[in-house]
């Protein structure tokens, strides 16, 4: 994904979404300091398109960076511990069971993204948890619930009336011939009469 084009595509993207998209920047294999590189690149584009930029794990590159949010995961700094360091970011924490959720919650996540509902290349072999998953979790949940994992347009209605804030994607996107477009496609969907 972060190919020569990168940041080009990421532009597209936050142009085209404006303040109704983040863009999650999650980089295992990029060093540090490439990684903040990137960073501040794409803060700049952000605060050039109010489009969100969250920086995948690390609070300290988000912080120095200027991004809005940090995504935490199973592996990352709680919440709680995060929000000490970093007072001001948004927290956002992945979640995979209700368990994990009111951790996360509890310990002062912003938002949650939840997954994998569809069956995915990311996860092969593992069945996707459903939409049942999503409503449930929404279901009990005082903050937003964001839905991932294979997640396409046609999909989008149906998860916002089972609760879901909102949706993230990686292929959906990043994989369009025009990365643009496929942004729009997936807020006309959002945005389409039947959410909750």
């Amino acid at each position: 994904m972060l190919g020569g084009d990168f940041v080009e595509r990421a532009r597209r993207v936050m142009r085209a979404g404006g303040p109704r998209v983040a863009v999650h920047l999650r980089a295992t294999k990029v060093n540090a300091r490439h990684l903040y590189e990137l960073a501040c690149r794409l803060a700049d584009i952000q605060n050039e398109t109010a489009a969100w930029l969250v920086i995948n794990d690390r609070a300290d590159l988000a912080l120095t960076s200027g991004a809005r949010g940090v995504q935490l995961t199973s592996r990352s700094i709680s919440p709680r511990e995060a929000r000490r360091c970093a007072p001001t970011l948004a927290l956002g924490a992945s979640v995979h069971s209700e368990e994990d959720a009111q951790v996360a919650e509890s310990a002062g996540a912003t938002w949650l993204v939840a997954g994998h509902v569809f069956e995915t290349r990311t996860h092969p072999g593992e069945e996707g948890r459903g939409i049942a998953f999503i409503e449930h979790l929404a279901a009990r949940r005082t903050i937003p619930v964001i839905a991932i994992g294979g997640v396409r347009p046609e999909h989008v209605a149906t998860l916002r009336a089972a609760g879901a804030d909102g949706v993230a994607v990686i292929r959906g996107v990043w994989h369009a011939s025009d990365a643009g477009a496929a942004v729009i496609d997936y807020l006309s969907a959002h945005g389409a009469p039947g959410g909750r």
